[in-house]
C-alpha cells in the first residue's frame, strides 16, 4: 500500500473503527472519554516540546498523535450520539450560525460568581490558570501598585505558612502553601516572567544537576544511595559552579 493511502484520513478512522469493534483491541474497547482526554492533553504537551526543540519530524509525529486522539475521542462521542446530532444544514453559513447558537447556550451554563474563571478550561495547568486569573483581576484594578507590595505579601504568606507548619494541621498547611504559590505567580506577573517557563527551567536544572551527581558517583562505582547527603550536596554545588562558569563564557 502506498504511503498516501496508508496514512489517509479515512484510513485512520477505519483503524479506530476496527479497534473499537467487538472483536477489536480489548484495551481500546475499554477506553472512556475521560481517559482519552488525558492522553490528548499529554500529546499536546509533546507537541509543544517538539516545537521548542525545532524538530520538524518530531512535530509531524506528535501532531499525528494529537490527531489520532481527537478522532478517537470523536468516535467515542459518536457512539453515544454526542458529536453530530440530527440538525440538518444547507451551507457553511448555516453551520456557523448553528455553532454560535450552541456556544451561546453554553455560555448560560457558567456558574454565577466565578467570572474570573470564565473561559478557562478546568484542566488548564494551575500555574497557567493562576497567571490568567490574577491578570484579569489586575485589569479590574485589584492589584498591588508595585513589585514591593508583592514581595511584602510573599513575606506575610511565608510567616503564615511557618505558623501552619508549626501547628501541624495538614489542611491549613495546604491552604497556606497555595497562598504562597499564588503570591509567587503574582510576582512573576509583575516582573513579566511566565511561571510555567520558570518552573520548567528550574526542573531542568534540577534534573541536570542530579544527573551530574549520579554520573560522578558512577565513576567511583557508587550510587546516590551509597553516600551521605553531604557528599551529594558537595557534588550539587560543584554542578552549580560548573553552570556559572559556562554561563559566564
Amino acid at each position: 500500500m502506498r504511503d498516501q493511502q496508508k496514512y489517509s484520513f479515512s484510513r485512520i478512522t477505519e483503524i479506530i473503527d476496527r479497534l473499537r469493534a467487538p472483536d477489536g483491541c480489548l484495551w481500546d474497547q475499554e477506553q472512556k472519554k475521560e481517559d482519552v482526554g488525558r492522553y490528548l492533553l499529554e500529546e499536546a504537551y509533546e507537541v509543544i516540546d517538539a516545537i521548542d526543540d525545532g524538530s520538524p519530524d518530531a512535530l509531524k509525529e506528535e501532531l499525528g498523535d494529537v490527531l489520532f486522539q481527537i478522532l478517537f475521542l470523536a468516535k467515542l462521542s459518536e457512539e453515544k450520539g454526542h458529536v453530530f446530532g440530527e440538525t440538518k444544514v444547507r451551507d457553511v453559513e448555516e453551520i456557523r450560525s448553528n455553532w454560535e447558537t450552541i456556544k451561546g447556550h453554553e455560555g448560560k451554563k457558567e456558574i454565577k460568581g466565578v467570572s474570573l474563571l470564565r473561559g478557562i478550561p478546568r484542566s488548564t495547568p494551575p500555574l497557567m490558570t493562576a497567571h490568567k486569573v490574577t491578570g484579569r483581576a489586575s485589569r479590574e484594578g485589584f492589584d498591588w501598585k508595585d513589585t514591593g507590595g508583592v514581595l511584602e505579601k510573599i513575606d506575610e504568606e511565608l510567616g503564615e505558612l511557618k505558623d501552619a507548619i508549626s501547628g501541624g494541621k495538614k489542611d491549613r498547611i495546604e491552604n497556606e502553601i497555595g497562598d504562597m504559590l499564588l503570591s509567587l505567580v503574582n510576582l512573576c506577573r509583575f516582573v513579566k516572567i511566565d511561571p510555567e517557563n520558570a518552573i520548567r527551567s528550574s526542573l531542568e536544572k534540577f534534573a541536570e544537576r542530579f544527573s551530574f551527581i549520579e554520573e560522578s558517583l558512577k565513576e567511583k562505582g557508587k550510587s546516590p544511595r551509597d553516600v551521605s547527603l553531604k557528599e551529594m550536596d558537595d557534588l550539587w554545588n560543584t554542578a552549580k559552579r560548573t553552570e556559572k562558569v559556562t554561563d559566564e563564557q
